[in-house]
């Protein structure tokens, strides 16, 4: 016997929400206001940030920026974490304002928002660097969290312990960077950002 529906009034819904990667209501709402999104994604050990327009064609991508570039410009530490999403949004907002862009809405898709996560602190960098996108400053990190103090000072704790110290932060020692020394680092790629 067949598994579908025979009724006259089933309807198979499109494919992007049977699999879950779409919710219509909330695109709708979107695009109803007619301002170009801010589309944050991300991924275990990346973030990816796109103004996007809506376009009835397709939308249309007009500024995008990963944190795989923050290694391009002399970034050294990780690209899963709040600093990289801080200043991925940073380097968005920057490249926004060469295509003259000065307001977005975040566009979270299907992750659940979460006050002070990395979601937010790639709008907090959007907004830093001059984009205009409305949040609350409650959903929006801390600077101690933004600027990677909290990694520098668990860096401090384990220092005691040298090779669970050694083990945690291989990743920076690998790549030449002392974890204590995180927030310079990304003061410094601020300021090349900008």
């Amino acid at each position: 016997m067949n598994n579908m529906a025979t009724n006259q009034r089933y309807v198979v819904q499109f494919r992007r929400k049977r699999t879950g990667r779409t919710d219509y209501h909330k695109r709708l709402k979107l695009l109803s206001g007619d301002t170009i999104r801010m589309v944050i994604r991300k991924s275990v050990h990346h973030m990816r940030l796109q103004l996007i327009e809506y376009n009835p064609q397709g939308d249309k991508v007009i500024v995008s920026a990963t944190t795989q570039e923050l290694t391009k410009k002399g970034y050294k530490g990780g690209t899963g974490n709040l600093p990289a999403a801080y200043l991925c949004g940073i380097l968005l907002a920057h490249k926004a304002k060469a295509k003259k862009i000065e307001r977005a809405i975040a566009d979270i898709g299907l992750s659940t928002p979460v006050q002070g996560s990395v979601l937010f602190a790639a709008v907090a960098g959007a907004k830093e660097g001059g984009l205009d996108v409305p949040t609350s400053d409650e959903a929006l990190p801390k600077m101690d969290r933004l600027t990677g103090k909290h990694i520098a000072d668990y860096a401090k704790l384990l220092k005691k312990d040298d090779a669970h110290y050694k083990r945690v932060f291989s990743a920076y020692l690998k790549h030449g960077i002392v974890p204590e020394n995180l927030p310079a680092h990304i003061d410094d790629i601020k300021k090349k950002l900008k």
